[in-house]
Parts: structure tokens; sequence; C-alpha cells
């Protein structure tokens, strides 16, 4: 099962905005630092979810802390695409639904905002595993 969000200039319809707000009310493309945390210690029993993120940001991530993001315990990547200032972040996260791993993935970026200060997230894919 997949779940898939492509972002655009246009608002999003109430229902696909539903669907990609976590249980803390956080649009996953914002991020959710409570869905990030939760999966740290997330039960066994739910689903494990392979999650990417694409995002913008307006200055590069220093190398040191793209090898720090790959030190990371949690099966966390960080990688930069060929496109200048566009990263990818994936990873694999347990959670209860796609919207809360993807919500979660990108919550790391708020939790970490010592590797990124400002984003914009472009695309979220959320698989179930």
């Amino acid at each position: 099962m997949a779940e898939s969000l492509i972002l655009t200039d246009r608002p999003q319809s109430p229902a696909d905005a539903a669907k990609w707000t976590c249980p803390h009310d956080r649009h996953a493309q914002h991020g959710c630092v409570s869905c990030y945390q939760a999966s740290t210690y997330a039960d066994s029993a739910l689903p494990q979810w392979n999650v990417s993120v694409w995002f913008t940001i307006t200055k590069p991530i220093p190398i040191r802390a793209l090898q720090d993001v790959y030190r990371h315990d949690r099966c966390f990547s960080l990688d930069q695409p060929s496109t200048p200032l566009v990263y990818l972040l994936s990873g694999r996260v347990r959670a209860g639904s796609g919207t809360e791993a993807a919500a979660g993935v990108a919550g790391f970026l708020l939790q970490n905002r010592h590797i990124v200060q400002e984003f914009t997230v472009t695309e979220i894919r959320a698989f179930h595993s």
C-alpha cells in the first residue's frame, strides 16, 4: 500500500488536507516532532513505513551534517540529488498510518534544526513495507 503526496502551488482540497494531517493536527509537509518522537518508541506491532521526503532549502547543507544523518540510528539517510538546494530525506519508521510516518520523518528536520533551519517540503511518499 502506498500513499503519496505531491505538493503544488494550488491549495489542497479539504479531503486531501485532512488525509495528510497527523493526529497532532500538523500537516505532514510541515513535519511533526510529536510523530517523530512517537516513532522512536513505536510498538513493533505497528506497520513499518518507508518514507521519502523531498525538500528545498535556501543554503546548502554542510557535508558533515549530511554524514551525521547517516550515523543516525533510526535508518534515516539524507541525500542531495543532482539539483542544487534540493534534498531527499528517507527513512523507515513504525506508525499507525502513512500520514503519521511522513509527518514523523519530516519532523526529524524540525527536531534537528542544527542541520536544516528552514525547509519547504515539495513531495512526500510513504510506502507500507
